[in-house]
Parts: structure tokens; C-alpha cells; sequence
């Protein structure tokens, strides 16, 4: 057996995260992630925005940020720092301005020598033509990002995973001390709906990330995916006729062990995103 491990590279642009659906992103579960397939990680870059002249004013924001940056540090992450600028524009509103794509792009470019693979924490189509630089030089490009995701980018990329869909990323709200964890019986996951037919279906949610992802086929042993059943009598949000089944509808809900036999079964279950 090979012992050979892919060198992986992290690239967070860290507020077009956050302002798009994944604040609170656990990044040390993140680099668990990015492990998938026999994966090594050797860089791992967050671009932040930081507001000093907020921080010469603002206490509380300053000690938050210093405590961020801290934990970033602390999971292994090079914090590159991007300062915010204002701008006033021509009808005399104040823009403040923090992009840290150039920074990345070139990053990614000059150490992908070293990297098998890429992943990139972005929604920004800015980035497609880089992801085709990075895949003529054999890196292999993966992208994991919430909400406002560029098409172009999702279709460039080797491969798109919805970061809610990664187990434990994204914190699930209301979620009491001591809950189950994520994929045992009465703990609350989130996935997606792959069928659907006359007042029932299947949910399909990822359960650990120690595997080949690629093995979607719940109906195999060594697959990383699990199966769930459901009526509609659960969906207690609407979801239009012929809207599932749809990889881009985001469920999350209660897993039950199914009165059917030895499955599983999807209970009060919520629509979190439409991508």
C-alpha cells in the first residue's frame, strides 16, 4: 500500500466567508477537511480584513480581533492582514475597502509548486482564472465556500462542496451541550435531497471526512455518505413541486433511527440555503 501523501494547501479569503453565510466556520475542522483522500497539510493561509482606525477606538473590537487572529494562529493558519481603507465616493458616503484577492491569487500561484492540491475558501469568480493557472500546473483545486458562490468558479474547480455540508464546520444552532454528535441517532445534521417521488424521499448527508468523498453510493460499505429516509409530513419549510430532488437545497434535520428496519429517518426538517 502507498504511503504517499497529497501536499495540501488552505486559502481562506475570511471575510467574503463570513459575510456570506459561514460565520462562526470552526477552521480547525476545516483543516481536518482539508485531510480528505490521504492529504497532508503543508500551508495554511487566512487573509483577514482588520479596521486599525476602529481598533484606536474600539476596545472591544480590537481584543476580539487580537483573540481571532490568535486561535487562527494557534490551528497552524498564517494570518495575512489586509488593512482597511475609506474612500469617499462621488455622492459623499463614506466606502471602506479590505480586498485581499490579489494577495491570494498570487499566493496560491507562487506555492502551488509545492501543493498537489488546493483548497480555496472563496464565492468570488474573480478567482476562475486562477483556478485554471493552478490546474495547467497539475495542482488539483477544490472549493468549499456558503452562499453567493460564483457559478463560473463551482464549474472550474475539480471539485464544489457546500461547506454546510462538512461535518461540524458550521455549528448548528440551538445544538445543547452534550447533543449527539453529528451523524449518530438524535443528533441534527444537515444534507441534501437526492430523491424524491410521490410524498417521500431520500436525504444523503456526509458523515465523516476520513474517506474517499468521491464514494457518494450510500449503498457501499467504505462510503463516507449516509442515507436517509423521509416523508414530506417532516418539511416544515415550503419547498415548490419539482424543486427536489436538488443538490443545491440545503436540508438540515433530526436523525432518527427508522421504524422501517435498520435505516435512518429525517425528522423536522428545515431548508438553511438555496444555493
Amino acid at each position: 500500500m502507498s504511503c504517499y501523501k497529497a501536499s495540501v494547501g488552505i486559502y481562506v479569503d475570511v471575510a467574503n466567508i463570513a459575510m456570506n453565510g459561514g460565520y462562526g466556520m470552526q477552521f480547525d475542522v476545516l483543516r481536518e477537511f482539508a485531510c480528505h483522500d490521504n492529504g497532508e497539510v503543508v500551508r495554511l493561509n487566512a487573509y483577514v480584513a482588520y479596521d486599525a482606525e476602529r481598533a484606536q477606538i474600539d476596545q472591544d473590537y480590537a481584543e476580539g480581533q487580537l483573540s481571532f487572529h490568535s486561535s487562527l494562529r494557534d490551528f497552524g493558519y498564517k494570518v495575512i492582514q489586509k488593512n482597511v481603507r475609506r474612500f469617499v465616493d462621488p455622492e459623499g458616503n463614506t466606502v471602506t475597502k479590505a480586498n485581499s484577492d490579489l494577495d491570494m491569487a498570487v499566493d496560491m500561484l507562487l506555492q502551488s509548486e509545492k501543493l498537489d492540491r488546493v483548497l480555496m475558501l472563496t464565492g468570488d469568480g474573480d478567482f476562475v482564472q486562477v483556478v485554471r493557472a493552478l490546474q495547467n500546473r497539475g495542482c488539483r483545486v477544490e472549493l468549499v465556500a456558503f452562499a453567493n458562490i460564483s457559478a463560473d468558479l463551482r464549474q472550474e474547480v475539480d471539485m464544489f462542496i457546500p461547506g454546510w455540508l462538512i461535518p461540524n464546520l458550521l455549528p448548528i444552532k440551538g445544538q445543547p451541550r452534550g447533543a449527539p454528535a453529528w451523524g449518530e441517532i438524535g443528533s441534527r445534521v444537515r444534507g441534501v435531497c437526492y430523491y424524491h417521488k410521490e410524498g417521500y424521499g431520500f436525504m444523503r448527508f456526509l458523515e465523516r471526512v476520513n474517506a474517499d468523498l468521491w464514494m457518494s453510493d450510500t449503498r457501499r460499505k467504505d462510503s463516507p455518505y449516509k442515507t436517509a429516509y423521509f416523508h414530506d409530513s417532516q418539511l416544515l419549510d415550503r419547498v415548490e413541486a419539482g424543486e427536489i430532488p436538488n443538490r443545491d437545497v440545503i436540508f438540515e434535520f433530526d436523525l432518527v433511527k427508522s421504524q422501517r428496519g435498520d435505516g435512518l429517518e429525517a425528522r423536522n426538517i428545515k431548508v438553511v440555503a438555496r444555493l
